[in-house]
């Protein structure tokens, strides 16, 4: 009798060391994902950063191309105010000042003398490098979004996220089909 009372409290302390772990793996796969869209955040941040540098360069140069300057504008001003939305409405203002800053790099194309400013090509460069960054940051934000995913949704792990309240989560996606095609460069 005292061995099958050993043998059941061997077989309970099991069971709640796989429950403590199967528990601490989603803590730990959800504050990487928490630390992923944290570095989604300062890329954005320094993107946002950049682009009023990027206006007043292009802004001498480009006196009739204010309606491509107010739409960078607009488009950063909303991509700021998507931050509180959640992730897909993040994605679709990120996406949408993508195509803005798109619009106005391939208007620069048409001022040569635009194009020879060290100041524009030094601001070019670092919205070049960020964008590579936000890339790069999506990419681990969604990779670390499946792993918490899964974690959440597969037996048995699925049975304790349920009881401690964790959710799957949003991937960081593109949504507007158009951002989906290559970019067009002529050098005509």
């Amino acid at each position: 009798m005292f061995i099958g009372g050993l043998v059941v409290i061997g077989i309970l302390v099991v069971v709640v060391l796989i429950i403590v772990g199967i528990y601490n793996g989603l803590v730990g796969a959800r504050n990487q994902v928490k630390n992923a869209w944290a570095q989604i955040d300062v890329q954005l941040k320094r993107r946002h950063d950049l682009i009023p540098n990027l206006i007043e360069t292009v802004k001498g140069y480009m006196q009739h191309e204010r309606g491509t300057l107010e739409a960078v504008t607009n488009a950063r001003t909303t991509a700021i105010k998507a931050a509180d939305g959640g992730v897909a409405a993040q994605a679709r203002a990120e996406g949408e000042l993508s195509q803005a800053l798109g619009g106005l790099l391939a208007v620069a194309e048409n001022y040569p003398d635009l194009k020879a400013s060290q100041n524009f090509l030094a601001l070019q460069e670092e919205l070049t490098s960020t964008e590579n960054k936000i890339s790069f940051s999506r990419q681990f934000y969604n990779d670390s979004m499946l792993q918490f995913n899964n974690k959440t949704q597969m037996f048995p792990s699925n049975i304790i996220a349920s009881m401690g309240g964790f959710k799957a989560g949003e991937f960081f996606e593109v949504t507007d089909t158009a951002e989906r095609e290559a970019t067009k460069v002529s050098f005509s």
